[in-house]
């Protein structure tokens, strides 16, 4: 393993997995009833300069083929050997907060079956390091009330919690 990390770390194409840094979520227990489901990356690759390539990408699903939702928030954020350096939105979503440690995209309506997501630049500090993420959700049903899932969402990276 050190001999592969060593050639690949020369020719600048490190991989999260062969790193030994696979990250899964490790989100918290879903709501009884709550529809939406969390996506993130199930690897990534760094370049020579620790830049994660193509950037994270992480999204809510609304998984109800009858129910949508008002102003639905996604917020990335409390990085841990990771810094932010820019936020892109999914089609219709807008970016509501960005800085090197919170990314936020904010949906008016989340339709059924429907997506909202934003795809994060970012660079690891040390690629020899564990890292992770936290996610914020919120928002409404359609008669302005609060739905059933839950705001903290756990958390996605190497770390074991």
């Amino acid at each position: 393993m050190r001999t592969t990390a060593a050639a690949l770390g020369a020719v600048g194409a490190l991989t999260a997995t062969q790193l030994g840094l696979a990250g899964a979520a490790s989100a918290a227990p879903r709501a009884a009833g709550c529809p939406i489901e969390l996506r993130s990356p199930k690897s990534f690759t760094l370049d020579a300069k620790n830049r994660v390539q193509g950037g994270l990408y992480f999204a809510l699903r609304n998984k109800s083929k009858t129910a949508s939702f008002k102003d639905v928030s996604l917020t990335v954020s409390k990085p841990v050997n990771l810094t932010f350096t820019y936020a892109t939105p999914t089609k219709g979503s807008k970016i509501t907060k960005r800085t090197s440690k919170v990314a936020t995209v904010r949906t008016r309506t989340l339709k059924k079956k429907g997506t909202t997501g934003l795809r994060i630049s970012a660079y690891m500090t040390n690629s020899k390091k564990p890292y992770e993420v936290r996610f914020t959700v919120r928002g409404k049903t359609a008669a302005d009330r609060q739905w059933g899932c839950a705001v903290d969402q756990g958390w996605w990276g190497s770390i074991k919690h």
